[in-house]
């Protein structure tokens, strides 16, 4: 694999033969036509794990670089951006969240969110692959700090095998998953959102990394079709994040209970988002993230509550 082109590493869409998946059915290419580079000092580790490639850069000015299978998947400039918008927004709209599952997130970014809410009491990680975990630890040290918490059971797995083991454990489940091409198309469609709807509790509440608006909206009005069939209340958010592809992510959050999630239950102060360490999400930004623009909004299913 030649990762450097004169000091830069660049992220192509994969091969025109990986094709995002949903229920089976192939619904685009990942993002077809662009690419997106970034200036690195040196390789840090590179080597393949039982399921991909995995990769660490340092680069010039977004810190030490997470890739997996050649799509870059966190720096240490932007983590915080989509780690606290996938952990917070099911968080804050859940009344007393104590019992959190996470599906992937193997780099700890979203398990170090998840523990700063003082109600959770246990947090489980289904992780598919341990060299993720244990890159993490060695060259993502912002990301990785929790994994010593005794509030943390981790699992090495695949998720879907482990919901099918689980009935109503679990307030929040959150799921952290790369793009439905590959071992990740398990993580997306309807068989999967059943496990979870059945794993959580009465007036639990789900959050999956949901694609972009800009690339992917085809998938994106599926799997919100496919959630509303499943769970009571169901709405899409999008916001920024500048090394993903087109520079933003989407997130689907939904929850078993009837209810408007595009208002968080609990609204935290400016002093209270210092005092957590919020970078990102506040209780404003949780609400706005869900105005989309017309050509997505004029499209997409309209909110469920």
């Amino acid at each position: 694999m030649d990762i450097l082109h004169k000091g830069w590493f660049t992220e192509f869409s994969p091969a025109t033969g990986k094709m995002m998946h949903l229920d089976g059915h192939e619904l685009s290419g990942a993002w077809t036509g662009q690419a997106f580079s970034l200036d690195i000092e040196k390789v840090l580790f590179h080597e393949k794990s039982k399921y991909q490639d995995v990769l660490v850069l340092k680069s010039k000015t977004f810190g030490n670089v997470l890739v997996l299978d050649g799509v870059i998947q966190t720096t240490d400039r932007d983590e915080f951006a989509y780690q606290e918008m996938l952990a917070h927004l099911p968080m804050f709209s859940h009344p007393n969240p104590k019992q959190v599952l996470i599906i992937g997130g193997g780099d700890g970014g979203i398990l170090r969110e998840v523990l700063k809410h003082s109600s959770v009491e246990h947090v489980v990680m289904c992780e598919i692959d341990q060299m993720v975990v244990d890159v993490a630890k060695e060259y993502l040290h912002g990301l990785s700090s929790c994994f010593n918490s005794p509030k943390l059971e981790l699992h090495i797995g695949d998720g879907f095998e482990f919901l099918r083991q689980r009935k109503n454990q679990f307030d929040v489940i959150i799921t952290d998953s790369s793009d439905p091409i590959g071992p990740a198309e398990s993580l997306f469609g309807t068989a999967y959102y059943e496990l979870v709807r059945d794993a959580l509790h009465e007036d639990g509440v789900l959050c999956s990394q949901a694609e972009s608006i800009w690339l992917h909206l085809p998938l994106i009005i599926k799997l919100v079709e496919c959630v509303q069939k499943l769970f009571l209340s169901v709405a899409y958010a999008s916001t920024s994040v500048p090394t993903y592809p087109s520079g933003c992510i989407g997130y689907l959050l939904a929850g078993k209970q009837k209810r408007d999630l595009r208002v968080p239950l609990r609204s935290l102060s400016f002093e209270q988002c210092k005092s957590m360490g919020l970078k990102f999400y506040n209780s404003q930004l949780h609400s706005a993230a869900f105005v989309l623009p017309n050509f997505a909004a004029s499209v997409l299913p309209p909110t469920k509550m």
